[in-house]
């Protein structure tokens, strides 16, 4: 069963009848959700810990410690992913000099390690869905660029899922395209991610979303006992902009502030992560980030992308950015022992899971409008055709104004352009519309602007 709550009738369009959707399971999407390995993911977490610290500033030429080394290994364990899929996961370095700041007062040179798997239909291709953890780690001093800073779960678990991804999933085909990307100088200020999605920007890449994992190794709570009841998606809602756009501010004007792309897409993936993984429900937080935290998914936001985060439920702040040591019988640090593998292997599911079914799926509906030329109890939305050969249909979807995630859902007929849903007010709910190809494969949902004309 979807996760929409459905209609016991037809519901009768302009162009015919409006379909009940169907529940369909992709089955190469569940054999890549049981690939996942716990004991790949624990090997990574425990490798990269061993690197002694990974601070941005630490050694760069030491084979053994140092951010150089952790470097060299995770650009080796993807080239080893991409001889075993022969050849299909395309690795590169992205070396940039980042000038001085108060976290790197000499500045330096930084290396985002980037895999690539190229989607497998050429009119999909070019529409990327980007997926990272941080690779530095830090101690209790910022600047402290040789104690110790196992840097476990802050984020050796987030970049162990991101190399597991790459790992599992180079093995299988997408419409569109993946990217794997491990970066750098996050606790210097995200640094590494703000780069790559600059430099994103400027080629004109289309980043159709991102995902970062940051911290989502831990199921410990500040008192001891454990929760494994969610992993936290934070997703923010309307972007704090000094001078809104017109599209924008018409969507504020007409209720519709939770439902600009970051929203729909962490709506996608909680939906899909039911279906595939629900042993570990994603928990939807509606703001960008935890207060005086930040994450890699920031620099996406900021360029107007649907960028969402991964967070495990709780966090214990004597783990987090602090030298290894006990003190008043408290242990300090961000060691391994700490770790649920269990769990890191979920988030990792819940990961593969979402971005498998949004590379598979079609690109979002183009054009959305929401007829407002009369007054009517009837809705009818209209959209742009689509150029996209996976396209199948499209599907309407709508929800109370005060629930989070969509209640209820028809298919319009394939290549319908306009339908009308009888019954149903558009002043009283909310409505979507979501692309969807044979299989059943589902875009996320896009917000209809007020269309005033006929």
């Amino acid at each position: 069963m979807s996760h929409f709550a459905l209609f016991f009738a037809p519901l009768l369009v302009v162009t015919g009848f409006c379909a009940e959707p169907k529940a369909l399971l992709d089955r190469d999407l569940e054999k890549i959700v049981a690939e996942i390995s716990p004991a790949r993911i624990e090997a990574t977490i425990r490798q990269l810990a061993a690197f002694g610290t990974r601070h941005t500033l630490s050694a760069t030429h030491d084979p053994r410690l140092g951010i150089g080394a952790a470097r060299a290994w995770i650009q080796a364990e993807l080239e080893r992913s991409s001889r075993e899929s022969g050849g299909r996961l395309l690795v590169s370095l992205d070396a940039f000099h980042q000038a001085p700041s108060p976290r790197m007062p000499a500045g330096g040179e930084l290396v985002n390690i980037v895999a690539t798997l190229p989607g497998s239909l050429a009119a999909a291709r070019d529409r990327l869905y980007v997926v990272s953890g941080h690779y530095d780690s830090r101690a209790s001093g910022p600047l402290d660029a040789t104690t110790d800073a196992p840097g476990a779960d802050d984020d050796g678990s987030g970049t162990a899922v991101v190399l597991e991804l790459a790992r599992v999933m180079a093995h299988h085909e997408f419409d569109a395209t993946l990217v794997f990307l491990a970066v750098p100088g996050e606790e210097q200020g995200l640094y590494g991610s703000s780069h790559w999605a600059e430099q994103a920007q400027k080629k004109g890449l289309n980043i159709a979303a991102m995902f970062t994992n940051d911290i989502v190794g831990s199921t410990l709570r500040e008192d001891g006992s454990h929760d494994r009841s969610c992993v936290r998606l934070f997703a923010e809602g309307v972007a704090p902009l000094k001078a809104p756009p017109v599209e924008v501010l018409e969507q504020l004007r007409t209720g519709g502030e939770n439902d600009f792309p970051t929203r729909q897409l962490a709506r996608a993936i909680q939906a899909t992560g039911a279906k595939y993984v629900p042993q570990l429900p994603v928990r939807v937080i509606w703001r960008a980030d935890r207060y005086l935290r930040g994450g890699d998914h920031l620099p996406f936001l900021e360029r107007g992308l649907a960028a969402v985060r991964f967070t495990e439920p709780h966090e214990v702040y004597a783990h987090q950015h602090q030298d290894v040591r006990v003190e008043g019988g408290v242990q300090y640090g961000d060691t391994a022992d700490f770790i649920d593998i269990a769990y890191t292997a979920d988030v990792a599911r819940v990961n593969a899971a979402a971005l498998a079914e949004l590379a598979r799926a079609p690109a979002a509906p183009r054009g959305v409008e929401i007829e407002t030329v009369a007054l009517g109890n009837d809705t009818t939305l209209r959209w742009l055709p689509s150029s996209e050969p996976s396209l199948d249909h499209c599907r309407i979807v709508w929800r109370e104004t005060t629930a989070a995630q969509w209640e209820h859902a028809v298919d319009a007929p394939a290549g319908a352009t306009r339908c009308t849903v009888r019954g149903v007010s558009k002043d009283n709910v909310i409505f979507g519309l979501e692309a969807v190809d044979r299989a059943g494969h589902a875009s996320p949902a896009v917000y209809p602007r007020p269309r005033r004309v006929p």
